[in-house]
């Protein structure tokens, strides 16, 4: 491995130093772990559509190098070049939502998707991370400059991509960028009356969405009455877990990949719980939580306000995603079409969470300009 002197004042020698290191590790193997259980998941959905039996892992991997190359380019910014590019990614993902209502693809009752340049690509995906950093910059000017322009530009960011999100419909991701903009607007200093009325107005979002969206009171049912017809999926992930026990039933020898038609992707979770066993969930669990909490460990050592509520941001989209796949598969919380972040199959999950990642690597640098504190409003993307 090569080795680069600290008194070395090259742009890459200066990353090397500054990057973590730790993180990059865990985040490529779980991209590793990602790639065995595509091997393993992914066939007999392959089979059934008619496919190379690893058409779906082999496209796993080809998603993988780009989105690892991504990642590292973006680990090499600094807070302003950052933000100039989640505004430029803002844009392009805002773009892609508006064609999605008007020529997009629907699968499963939900229009997400739009072809470009002849690759479906999830528009949605890659709004996410943008939408963190740009909020956290609009929260660090309103917290430290009062400036009143900015906070209004945060809400009109949460309120546009809500719109947006749910006009797909696609309430469970609307509800994971609600619980991640409210965990910045707290960490920037959200008055205590607005703590209740913004957990009040989630609580009615969500008791509206019960009534408004079929999908999401189908799902809510079937999770309130688990003996129902429709609960056939996630009854087939709890039989994979109670068959794999501790050590699993061995690579290539489950059965809930032949009766799951997400196997690979959304239940892909309850795969590696049935062929490999009890410690490798657990191994994958503890480096979710090792990302977050090293992430969290790192960035709140900065004093730049922007990199601890966009690294905050980040790693609360990260964590609660790989909850809500892993809460849904085992049945302790309503099903919803997430994926497991690396782990799952998804050309635009995985490109866009290594675009976030990035980020994340990028503010919590040693000696970046992210130990700054940042004082700039509207002006400061210059």
């Amino acid at each position: 491995m090569t080795t680069y002197s600290r008194t070395n004042i090259s742009v890459i020698g200066r990353w090397w130093l500054g990057i973590d290191r730790w993180t990059i590790a865990a985040l490529i193997v779980l991209a590793a772990i990602g790639i065995v259980l595509a091997m393993a998941a992914s066939p007999a959905v392959a089979e059934h559509l008619g496919k190379d039996i690893f058409y779906f892992a082999k496209r796993q991997l080809l998603f993988l190098l780009p989105a690892m190359i991504a990642m590292l380019g973006v680990s090499m910014l600094g807070e302003r070049d950052l933000r100039r590019f989640a505004i430029a990614l803002y844009a392009f993902a805002l773009v892609m939502m508006v064609m999605v209502l008007v020529h997009g693809t629907e699968i499963k009752g939900a229009t997400r998707w739009v072809s470009l340049a002849g690759v479906t690509i999830q528009p949605s995906e890659f709004m996410k991370p943008a939408f963190i950093v740009l909020s956290a910059w609009m929260f660090t000017a309103w917290r430290l400059n009062r400036d009143l322009a900015c906070f209004m530009i945060a809400m009109a960011l949460y309120g546009g991509s809500i719109v947006l999100l749910l006009a797909q419909p696609d309430v469970g991701m609307a509800l994971l960028i609600s619980m991640v903009w409210g965990v910045q607007f707290f960490l920037a200093g959200l008055p205590m009356i607005l703590v209740v009325g913004v957990g009040i107005l989630f609580v009615a979002g969500g008791v509206g969405a019960y009534y408004q969206f079929d999908h999401v009171h189908q799902r809510i049912d079937k999770f309130l009455d688990p003996a129902g017809a429709e609960a056939y999926q996630v009854a087939r992930s709890l039989e994979a877990f109670r068959n794999g026990g501790v050590y699993g039933v061995g690579p290539g020898e489950g059965q809930v990949k032949a009766v799951l038609p997400d196997a690979h992707a959304d239940f892909v979770f309850a795969v590696a719980g049935e062929e490999f066993g009890l410690i490798t969930t657990l191994l994958i669990v503890l480096l979710f939580c090792f990302v977050v909490l090293r992430g969290f460990g790192r960035v709140f050592k900065s004093s730049s306000l922007f990199a601890q509520l966009a690294v905050a941001g980040l790693l609360a989209q990260f964590g609660l995603q790989a909850i809500i796949n892993m809460a849904s598969t085992l049945n302790l919380m309503p099903t919803k079409g997430m994926t497991l972040p690396f782990v799952s199959y998804g050309g635009s999950s995985m490109l866009a969470l290594a675009l976030g990642m990035g980020m994340v690597l990028a503010l919590t640098r040693d000696g970046a300009g992210s130990r700054q504190v940042t004082t700039q409003g509207l002006g400061g993307w210059r």
